[in-house]
């Protein structure tokens, strides 16, 4: 789309948004790595009607998209997103147990998620307390870890498609889930999901949620990052493959690959998602040079050229 084009599409999404419309919103806060720039529109969802109006703007200005969860996959540029971003509000921020399911909302936090189901006595979602995502951001990428992963957990989920203005409930195997991608678009936003959780041995759940979280301070990094930047090649492990190489401790300005885990991105506390970027771009282009490998990049890149 061209500037003027995006600029005509922009002015009609808030023509139609009207109040609901937040202006040159600051994004880097709802992201893990707490840069990056400003959306030129932004609108918090409240209720299903709020929802109805959003994809009004969408539809009928042609705006580009970015429904947004905890940002924890998420790498914005510092030029920000020319479109319109969407948040879930606390309305979509519950939990809710049932005879051998656990249902939240789309906002729901994982680590919530997992030790409210532990204290419930429902261990089967302790892997999620290491990923610092959303329910629906979960479903959008397949989340995963420690054994498990979304596609194996999830029943079924309720979804919104701003393209359409369609609300609809979908069971797990309508969602072409495979490593870290379901069918999801960006202009689907998922406002519940339902998790298969028998019941079980609550202090086994306990114990299963602090051994990850103790395996994970022991492993992995804390401060700015968006845990793992890289998906695994078949057979291996992106980390392996650029610890191997030596690459722990290569920095781009104020980015650097993690001397902790190969596989993460640490950014200063006043660093550039341009630097992350480029980093990123350079470790593939490592890899691939000296291994034949083309690694993928885990995290979404929004706003960059």
């Amino acid at each position: 789309m061209s500037g003027g084009a995006r600029e005509q599409g922009l002015d009609v999404a808030a023509r139609v948004l009207g109040e609901l419309a937040s202006f040159d919103h600051p994004l880097g806060a709802r992201t893990t790595y707490r840069t990056g720039g400003r959306a030129a529109i932004f609108v918090e969802v409240h209720d299903e009607g709020v929802l109805a109006v959003v994809s009004e703007a969408v539809r009928e200005s042609g705006a580009e998209v970015l429904v947004l969860g905890n940002g924890s996959n998420l790498l914005i540029s510092d030029s920000g997103f020319l479109g319109v971003a969407v948040g879930l509000g606390p309305a979509f921020d519950w939990i809710r147990v049932d005879t051998s399911t656990i249902t939240a909302g789309g906002a729901v936090a994982l680590p919530v998620l997992a030790r409210q189901a532990g204290a419930a006595g429902r261990p089967s979602l302790a892997w999620a307390v290491g990923i610092p995502g959303s329910v629906g951001g979960a479903v959008a990428m397949n989340a995963g870890g420690h054994g498990s992963d979304t596609a194996s957990a999830l029943l079924e989920c309720r979804i919104a498609d701003l393209s359409t203005g369609g609300i609809a409930t979908v069971g797990r195997d309508e969602l072409d889930f495979s490593y870290r991608h379901s069918r999801l678009s960006p202009t689907d936003v998922v406002l519940e999901a339902t998790f298969l959780a028998p019941p079980g041995d609550v202090e086994l759940a306990g114990r299963s949620i602090e051994e990850i979280v103790r395996w994970r301070r022991l492993n992995q990094p804390g401060g700015r990052n968006a845990g793992s930047v890289f998906q695994n090649p078949d057979g291996d492990s992106a980390g392996r493959i650029i610890d191997e190489l030596g690459l722990k401790g290569l920095r781009i300005g104020s980015a650097s690959v993690s001397e902790k885990h190969a596989n993460f991105i640490q950014l200063d506390a006043d660093g550039s998602s341009e630097d992350v970027a480029a980093l990123i771009d350079s470790v593939i282009a490592i890899v691939e040079d000296r291994r034949g490998i083309r690694l993928l990049p885990e995290v979404r890149q929004i706003g960059f050229d």
